[in-house]
Order: C-alpha cells, then sequence, then structure tokens
C-alpha cells in the first residue's frame, strides 16, 4: 500500500474519535511524512524499517527547520499511526517501540506578550484600527483567553451585551465543535471596554453574512464564518512592532522587510501566534493574583495544564505577587 492510501485510511478512522484540533495536527504531520516518502520514492508502507525513521527525523530537524519540541510533537503522531500499522499487520511489530525521540528540556512553549505590550497593541487600536475585525478579536481573546476556535464558534447571539458576558456553545453538527466538546461550554464575563469595542464592531463594521448552517456567526467576512486560518493573519500583523510603533527592533528597514507584507507577518521575530496570544492573556490574570481554579473555569484549562503550559511567570513575579497578596512591606 502507498504511503499516502496508508494515511487516507488511518485518518478517515481516527476523525470521529478525537478532537478536531488533534485531527488537524495529525494530518498536518503525517502531511510532511507522506512527502517525504514521496522525496525517497518510499511506494511501499511496508518496507517502511527503523533507519527509515531516522532519516525522516534528520530530514524535518535539518531541512524542515522545525524546533526540537515540534519535532518531538510530530515524531509522537508518526508513532500512533505506526502503531496503527502495526495493529494492521502492515509493518513489523516493534517498530513504533524502537522509536529514539527527542527529548526537549521544555516542552511548553514560551513565546509571550507582555502586558506592556499589549497595551500599546490595544492603544494603536483604539486610535486607529477602532472597532474593527482585528480590534475586536484582539481585546476578546485578551480579554478571555479564548482559543481561536472558541472565538470562530461564537454566534451573534452568544453576545450578551445588557449583562456583559459572551456564552461558548459546542455545536458540532454544525461546524463549530470546541477543543474539550461540552465541558468546554461555560459563559465568560467580559469587561466594560471590551464591550464597547465588541459592540461597536457589531454595529459598524461586522458583515451581514450567515453561515452554512444559517447561524449568524460574531465575526464574519463577506462569505460567512471565517474558516480558522482567517484569524492568524490578523494577530501576526497586529504583532509586529512595526505595526504599532512604526519602529523596528531588529534593525530592518521596515519596509523593505519580508515580514512586511501582511501574507508573511509571521516571518517577524517578533510577531506571535494566536495561541501566545491565550498563553500571555492567562499569565496576565495570574499576575493580578486570581484563584487558578477561577482561570481555569474561564478560559477552559485543567490545573495541571495551565501550570505546565501557560503559567509563565517568572520566579520574581510570583514573588512579588506574594508579597502583594500577603502585604509584606
Amino acid at each position: 500500500m502507498e504511503p499516502e492510501r496508508a494515511v487516507e485510511r488511518y485518518l478517515k478512522e481516527r476523525r470521529p474519535e478525537v478532537a478536531e484540533s488533534t485531527y488537524r495536527n495529525h494530518k498536518y504531520a503525517l502531511k510532511q511524512f507522506i512527502q517525504w516518502c514521496n522525496q525517497i520514492d518510499l511506494n511501499d508502507i511496508s518496507e517502511l524499517d527503523g533507519w527509515h525513521i531516522h532519516d525522516f527525523k534528520i530530514h524535518r530537524r535539518e531541512e524542515g527547520g522545525v524546533n526540537e519540541v515540534t519535532l518531538y510533537n510530530n515524531l509522537c503522531t508518526l508513532r500512533v499511526f505506526l502503531r496503527w500499522l502495526e495493529s494492521m499487520e502492515v509493518v513489523d511489530g516493534d517498530l513504533a517501540d524502537n522509536m529514539v525521540l527527542p527529548n526537549p528540556e521544555d516542552d511548553a512553549r514560551t513565546d509571550m506578550i507582555s502586558v506592556a505590550r499589549a497595551n500599546e497593541m490595544l492603544d494603536y487600536l483604539e486610535k486607529f484600527e477602532y472597532a474593527t475585525f482585528r480590534h475586536a478579536l484582539f481585546a476578546l481573546m485578551w480579554d478571555t483567553g479564548f482559543r481561536i476556535g472558541t472565538v470562530r464558534a461564537l454566534d451573534l447571539e452568544d453576545y450578551h451585551s445588557e449583562d456583559r458576558f459572551i456564552e461558548v456553545v459546542h455545536r458540532p453538527e454544525e461546524g463549530t465543535p470546541l477543543k474539550n466538546k461540552h465541558q468546554a461550554e461555560r459563559q465568560v464575563n467580559l469587561h466594560s471596554w471590551v464591550c464597547d469595542i465588541v459592540g461597536d464592531y457589531i454595529e459598524i463594521h461586522r458583515e451581514e453574512s450567515t453561515d452554512d448552517f444559517g447561524r449568524d456567526p460574531l465575526f464574519t467576512t463577506k462569505h460567512g464564518r471565517p474558516a480558522r486560518p482567517t484569524f492568524r493573519p490578523h494577530i501576526s500583523a497586529l504583532t509586529r512592532p512595526c505595526h504599532y510603533t512604526g519602529e523596528c527592533p531588529h534593525d530592518r528597514e521596515i519596509l523593505d522587510c519580508e515580514a512586511y507584507d501582511y501574507n508573511y507577518a509571521q516571518r517577524c521575530p517578533s510577531s506571535v501566534s494566536p495561541h501566545a496570544v491565550r498563553r500571555s492573556a492567562i499569565t496576565a490574570w495570574l499576575n493580578e493574583g486570581h484563584r487558578k481554579e477561577l482561570i481555569g473555569d474561564r478560559m477552559n484549562v485543567s490545573p495541571k495544564t495551565l501550570d505546565k503550559h501557560y503559567d509563565a511567570r517568572t520566579k520574581e513575579e510570583k514573588r512579588d505577587l506574594r508579597r502583594e497578596m500577603f502585604d509584606i512591606e
């Protein structure tokens, strides 16, 4: 069986069993594997052996240019796929167990934006891009720490302006599943300044359009509910320092920089992903002294995951917070 066909069958079996985000991650990682198989003319998946796995790891690290965390995640996905092949008696039964995985020192991502930097961006948006799609998106994400999948799932009726909260609902049958399914459903209070921005976005800049299920998304394009990839460039472009300060901290000529182009904004060394905004927002809430249990409920993250992946406070920040909470002079 050709590798591409084997991957197709594997993904078809896995799709109903895992969250949509997990499925996408597996699909992406295995796409890289298929491309590599084509590159070396490996046309029969049953011929796969340990040397192939080793060579693929080197290929992803050196030619793919991925960091050790991404490489580790890619190989974990490949190992799950290999175990599925083993269960089908397509490859040797010990291939997956004999894989040697990289051991990154810290598998928690650390890219962040500070509160001061977030405020700079909000000040810029308030002055030059008030109540636009991007302004409402960033304000909501900074206040709530929502995942992009959660933002995309929001409907106009989920926003309750008078009571200043937004409702998160799992609707998989209508194309907007949540990562943690029904456990992710909740009502999240919003600060009044966020409500002002979201309300004006709805009134001024929101496109009047419905999605394929006749629903009214909160965030829209002319064609209805935006696809997930639509949100990422907005955050990448906004978080370039040249965009909101007019200056480049990397000594580049702004107009000549490849990241100046909206489509390549993620190539700016200071640009961050939407998930980094989520991580930064959660850390900001922690630094304000809010209890982890309450933050976990608001952001839909378990205490264990919060400690490992989202609490990016330094030892000094934690010490300063304890000093303030215990009123130590």
